[in-house]
């Protein structure tokens, strides 16, 4: 069975084939006065690189367990560190720019579609651990405030934090 996602616009109803996206898993990691840890990406430069926990789901996987994992696999944080506040419901989908296919010409995927989890953060900043799980996937963290978190992502992903910024807002507060 073909998932296919709809989106409305004012002229038209984009259908797309959800099989030709990526499972990934979005981790909003909050702490206690409502900021979010963005990571920035190891190895690269300029205003854009940064963003929260996320990565492939692998079969079979549900939210949560993928989630949990990706946390860890890229913050050290461990589950008793976290609690569960909330998820997005439906895949958000973004498209890969044309120098990002360009570089995995191998890969089957057009973009991603992600499913996302806010988490609270019951641990202090010592309990990151950046090189828990190699390959090493960020090299610093920040705590930001939503409306800062978006103005550093990169473009072309900002839509889909946009998104999910609005689902966790209430989070956030």
């Amino acid at each position: 069975m073909v998932k296919r996602q709809r989106r409305k616009t004012m002229e038209t109803t984009i259908t797309k084939d959800l099989n030709r996206y990526r499972p990934n898993a979005g981790i909003v990691l909050i702490n206690d006065q409502g900021l979010t840890w963005l990571g920035k990406r190891k190895g690269e430069a300029g205003p854009y690189v940064w963003q929260w926990p996320q990565g492939g789901m692998d079969q079979g996987e549900d939210l949560r367990t993928a989630g949990l994992r990706e946390l860890y696999e890229e913050t050290g944080i461990r589950e008793d560190k976290v609690s569960y506040l909330g998820e997005t419901q439906d895949w958000i989908t973004y498209d890969f720019p044309p120098e990002v296919l360009a570089k995995r010409p191998d890969r089957p995927w057009i973009g991603q579609k992600q499913k996302w989890l806010a988490l609270r953060f019951l641990g202090d900043d010592r309990d990151f651990d950046l090189k828990a799980v190699p390959p090493q996937e960020f090299e610093a963290f920040a705590w930001e405030g939503v409306e800062t978190a978006l103005e550093r992502i990169i473009p072309w992903k900002r839509p889909v934090y946009e998104a999910v910024a609005e689902a966790f807002k209430a989070y956030a507060a």
